[in-house]
């Protein structure tokens, strides 16, 4: 069986980090600005939460709020004696330049009832929440970040998005090409080859690719690539190296061309996110 998961998550660093655990009695605040996402398990208890503009929500079930991205949110426990809740922030790596986050919707609420897959992991959270011991902060962190895995499971199983890479991933034909290029962002791919891997003609590959992840193969090829350059800037890796891991290191002049374009984007990309903005108009940095 092909794991969907298992590039995406390779490429890219998810890290949680518990700051909160039990009863939560008053009004809180998380602010967009803080730049990170967030993870809120619901144990008992009634809760309002107000996301922006957005209508508030009542949760009155067990459940668990995700937010992929940064997104200021404020959670209102009701009721005398609140709501016990384990709180933690989420590092997917890349910030939005991320596909998993990219796809996801900006806020993600599941009853725990309707995933019965997170039973032992949450068994586990919560009795460490209820009986600290010795190395109870990375537990409690690794815990969460588990969750966090099962959830995306549960998403590509249950087909609960519309679009984005986990719509194709949950796709049985163009989940095959799609972690194909994950694997390998530095092959030539071509058209021809993505529509190979996913059984099909190219007219019809490019369409159907179009209709499920909301773009062309090779815009998505692109973003990609992006992603993994991106990443690669952040640890430090010269630019020779990243030019040959992301598929744009012949030697040929056509190829150089190629990678000064796709810096360009890497560039355009990082400006956007040092500057708090989404720098998504790829078209207009491949042009510079």
């Amino acid at each position: 069986m092909t794991d969907r998961l298992a590039f995406l998550l390779s490429r890219f660093d998810l890290q949680a980090r518990v700051f909160h655990t039990g009863p939560l009695c008053q009004n809180i605040w998380f602010d967009a600005a803080d730049g990170v996402g967030h993870l809120h398990l619901l144990r008992s208890g009634t809760l309002d939460i107000e996301t922006g503009a957005a209508r508030l929500l009542r949760i009155e079930t067990p459940a668990m709020i995700l937010y992929p991205a940064p997104t200021g949110h404020r959670m209102i426990p009701l009721g005398e004696t609140g709501c016990d809740l384990v709180c933690a922030t989420l590092d997917f790596g890349a910030r939005t330049r991320n596909p998993l986050i990219r796809s996801l919707p900006g806020m993600v609420v599941i009853r725990l009832e309707d995933m019965p897959s997170l039973g032992t992991s949450l068994g586990l959270l919560f009795d460490e929440v209820m009986n600290p011991k010795c190395g109870r902060q990375a537990l409690l962190d690794r815990l969460s970040e588990v969750v966090v895995i099962q959830t995306l499971r549960h998403v590509i199983d249950q087909g609960l998005v519309r679009d984005g890479v986990l719509a194709g991933l949950a796709d049985a034909r163009l989940c095959e090409a799609i972690t194909a290029i994950h694997a390998d962002p530095a092959q030539e791919w071509t058209l021809t080859d993505m529509a190979k891997r996913a059984g099909m003609s190219r007219a019809r590959f490019a369409a159907h690719f179009r209709a499920v992840v909301g773009e062309t193969p090779g815009a998505y090829l692109v973003r990609w690539r992006v992603s993994v350059a991106q990443t690669l800037l952040k640890e430090g890796r010269p630019l020779k190296l990243i030019a040959h891991l992301v598929g744009y290191a012949n030697g040929s002049a056509l190829t150089l061309s190629r990678f000064h374009v796709h810096q360009n984007v890497v560039n355009f990309l990082m400006k956007g996110e040092r500057d708090g903005q989404e720098g998504t108009d790829i078209e207009s940095a491949v042009h510079r």
